[in-house]
């Protein structure tokens, strides 16, 4: 009965979002398990059930004895995985075959189906077995693609469960990777030839106009794209929208924005400097700093060269850090008065720096106004903006309490019952959240970074990354756009990096916190061993849109980078070697840059700024709001300051190089190989120059480097070591834009040392690239079985597949237009294809995922 009330709940705060999805799977060649028919996946939850992948749940009827057994649940829009299970535990689950479903990369391999605005009712399909596959798949570059999504039309859609034929709302198209495909795969009951087309949105006043020049007429006159669904898969080359042209991106292929060439410095107001000696830093204290973080003259190199600053909550709070908010249009008594806080920002800006401020959307304070009123009354008009129950509805993330009483009732807040969580599904919360964002964007800053985004909308029994999270996220971007095109939102969504990269799509954040790579940077420097980064570089290059995340190394919720590397100054000055060179936005964690200590309780992470040897180390004339940390007599600004050899002085240089290159800032990645397994090398490449990072965390070496194949043309280079200005010898690039085995003309790099190499031509001998002539096409990309490569001419052409650690894999010779290879014997990861005809070459990249 307590789940029967749960789906009621979920049904009615879904209302019209919800759809019809119906299973049907043939049993015909199985003996039916005592326990019947089940199907398990990650749609359990978000239709209602106890919980997603539970076997025994979602049971399956065959009212009418033909073998076919069937159920209908409810669900949002979205991707859901699932398969079939003959009973109802997990050893009678169905292995689907690799072609029709998603593999996880250890041997399973669920089923996927995509759920639009309207009822799918799936093909009828054998227990175990594969209907025809399709893939659609379409490039939406130089779109401005509607809000809601990408869709796909024809003939094919009865079949294939998805409506009538015609039907736009049906079948949506996604990006997940952010390069600008939008792509589905379905599935259907036998081969045919069908008629398709793709529409911008989900009305046909956003279909395409196909041209004649590859368009068939269907009953109606109206031209259409056809293809014979013939094989087992068939894979559609990624077209251009309303034209005849295949296009898929290339190596260089992406868009920056001005946060790519920033480097942010996040800030705890109450711990920066305090200008009246209360024991708490303000806006006035921040203001006479500025100079320190960025002295808006770059002919200067006494201030650290940020260009960026994050403040932590700075609106009206009744608590030391600021997420709970009593007043969304007011700043913090402790910091400042309002005034205060805008000449802060005018300062900033002067100074070229850019500044975002936490905006806290997913709980108030419970001693906010709003609040104050709703637990007042069940019948107050602020009641629906908060969450209530008259029972404990259940438990949150670790099995905390979410549920908390209050005047007979009980109301929801994920993480402390001074946190109330609001109710985004409530229409006057939502005008109130919007109109705070636009308030702050007025007075002119720069963006926002969102706390705890992925809680925001909770479905069922489901309370973070719902569908309707996302949906409120593409409210806010065009709330934010709306003042300030150009506003920066970067969001706090701490989880693993597949389930972090949806809300960088489709127009919701600019980017999210790379929680596994900073994890990653630690644990491989505990290690002494890189593979750890290794892995997750490629990860993160293969699943974000390209630079679109935020890398750091740890912020104001965990344990200080410099005690997680066990006080090492080494191991620490090499970490930020390796994020400040990395793709992406770097943000510090303010007093990283000089070694300050913080574990155990937040406040101890968040103490107060360590600017002298003096008392209270210089921040304050009084007495500090948390105890100043121990070690500050030598980690502090004015005594680094004055080592050239200091952590302080080494972050200068760092951010230095950052911004004078803007390879670091805008270019891709590209893996270097050495022999050495302790090394890990990268370079990242923006037109004719390349920046390499060569770290080593092992014992002493001098690594030989090898670099497969770039964009960068053939020709000699002059290498230049960036940290100390020696020069590195140079180094010839050939006609891939590679180079092997070459060791820099400089001394053994030790244990925990970085080279920052810069290449730079001397003399060009080819052009690079590919010119609009010679542009490739490469599909599916990712690929599981097969990839077709088409070229623009007929003329002789030749392959070569590197892996992305520079092993030459696979030379394949091209005489023709179209040509098929058979990847399924390619191992997992990421490969390299250049591809020559005559003078003209072009590098692809190849995702392979079985």
């Amino acid at each position: 009965m307590k789940y029967f009330c749960l789906l009621l709940l979920l049904l009615s705060s879904l209302g019209a979002r919800a759809v019809q999805l119906t299973f049907r799977v043939d049993m015909r060649q199985q003996t039916v398990a005592a326990g019947g028919v089940h199907v398990a996946g990650n749609f359990q939850a978000a239709a209602g059930y106890p919980a997603d992948w539970n076997p025994a749940a979602t049971l399956l009827t065959d009212p009418d004895n033909d073998r076919i057994y069937e159920v209908t649940v409810n669900l949002p829009a979205g991707t859901y995985l699932y398969k079939f299970v003959n009973g109802n535990a997990w050893g009678g689950a169905e292995l689907p075959p690799a072609a029709c479903g998603v593999t996880d990369g250890s041997g399973n391999v669920n089923r996927q189906v995509v759920v639009g605005s309207s009822a799918v009712r799936l093909p009828v399909l054998a227990f175990g077995g594969c209907n025809t596959q399709v893939r659609f798949a379409v490039n939406m570059r130089g779109q401005t693609v509607a809000r809601t999504g990408v869709h796909v039309i024809g003939n094919f859609q009865p079949l294939a469960g998805y409506g009538l034929e015609g039907d736009a709302t049906a079948l949506p198209l996604t990006d997940d990777n952010g390069d600008g495909i939008y792509e589905v795969q379905i599935s259907l009951p036998a081969p045919i030839r069908f008629q398709y087309r793709f529409v911008n949105g989900n009305a046909l006043s956003g279909v395409e106009t196909v041209p004649t020049a590859c368009g068939t007429a269907d009953a109606s006159g109206t031209l259409t794209r056809v293809f014979d669904a013939t094989a087992a898969v068939n894979t559609m080359p990624a077209v251009c929208f309303s034209t005849c042209q295949t296009c898929t991106p290339s190596l260089t292929e992406y868009t920056t924005h001005w946060w790519n060439d920033a480097v942010f410095y996040e800030v705890f107001v109450r711990s920066f400097y305090d200008s009246n000696g209360d024991g708490k830093g303000d806006f006035t204290g921040l203001t006479q700093k500025l100079d320190y973080l960025n002295d808006g003259n770059p002919a200067t190199t006494s201030d650290l060269g940020i260009t960026g600053i994050w403040l932590m909550p700075m609106m009206e709070s009744p608590s030391y850090h600021g997420y709970d908010v009593t007043n969304y249009k007011a700043t913090e008594p402790d910091y400042g008065s309002m005034a205060e806080f805008e000449t802060f920002l005018t300062a900033a800006h002067q100074r070229g720096i850019k500044v975002i401020i936490d905006l806290v959307l997913n709980h108030s304070s419970d001693q906010h106004p709003w609040f104050q009123q709703a637990a007042s009354s069940p019948t107050n008009a602020y009641r629906d903006w908060f969450r209530w129950s008259n029972t404990v509805l259940g438990t949150g993330p670790g099995n905390g309490t979410v549920w908390h009483p209050r005047n007979g009732s009980y109301y929801y807040g994920v993480f402390w019952s001074g946190m109330p969580d609001v109710n985004w599904r409530n229409p006057q919360l939502k005008a109130a959240m919007w109109d705070a964002s636009r308030f702050w964007l007025r007075k002119g800053v720069d963006g926002y970074r969102l706390d705890a985004v992925k809680y925001l909308v909770e479905n069922g029994n489901t309370l973070e990354n719902t569908p309707e999270t996302l949906s409120i996220l593409e409210e806010f971007h065009d709330s934010v756009r709306a003042v300030n095109p150009s506003a920066f939102t970067i969001g706090e969504a701490w989880t693993n990096t597949a389930a972090v990269v949806p809300y960088v799509l489709n127009q919701r954040l600019d980017a999210c916190f790379e929680f596994d790579q900073a994890a990653a940077i630690i644990s491989s420097l505990n290690a002494g061993n890189p593979a750890a980064l290794r892995t997750q570089l490629g990860v993160v290059d293969r699943s974000y849109p390209k630079l679109q995340y935020g890398t750091f190394l740890t912020n104001h919720d965990q344990n200080r980078v410099l005690d997680q590397l066990g006080g090492n100054l080494a191991r620490m000055k090499q970490a930020a070697a390796l994020y400040l060179t990395l793709p992406g936005v770097p943000f510090l964690y303010y007093g990283e840059e000089v070694g300050m200590q913080g574990s155990g309780p937040d406040e101890d992470k968040r103490k107060p700024m360590q600017w002298t040897a003096g008392a209270q180390a210089g921040f304050t004339t009084g007495s500090p709001w948390r105890g100043i940390n121990s070690n500050y007599g030598q980690f502090n600004v004015a005594t680094q300051q004055a080592d050239p050899a200091s952590l302080l002085n080494h972050y200068k240089q760092l951010i230095r190089v950052r911004n004078s290159q803007e390879a670091l800032r805008k270019g891709y990645l590209l893996p270097l190989t050495s022999p050495a397994n302790s090394v890990l090398s990268y370079a990242r490449v923006h037109q004719q120059r390349a920046v390499l990072t060569v770290a080593n965390m092992g014992t002493s070496t001098s690594p030989a480097l090898s670099l497969a194949l770039s964009t960068l043309p053939a020709g000699v280079y002059q290498a230049t070591e960036l940290l100390t200005g020696q020069a590195a010898g140079t180094v010839t690039l050939d006609a891939q834009g590679g180079f092997s085995s070459w060791a820099p003309n400089l001394a053994t790099l030790g244990t925990n040392q970085t080279w920052v190499l810069q290449l730079v031509p001397t003399q060009i001998t080819a052009t690079a690239g590919a010119s609009g002539a010679f542009a490739s096409q490469l599909y599916p990309n990712p690929a599981t079985q097969l990839v077709t490569l088409e070229l623009p001419t007929t003329a002789p052409a030749q392959l070569l597949v590197y892996t992305v650690q520079g092993q030459l894999v696979r030379t394949v010779s091209l005489n023709g237009r179209r040509h098929t290879l058979d990847i399924s014997t390619w191992a997992n990861g990421t490969y390299l294809l250049r591809i020559q005809s005559g003078a003209a070459i072009v590098v692809q990249r190849l995702v392979v995922a079985h």
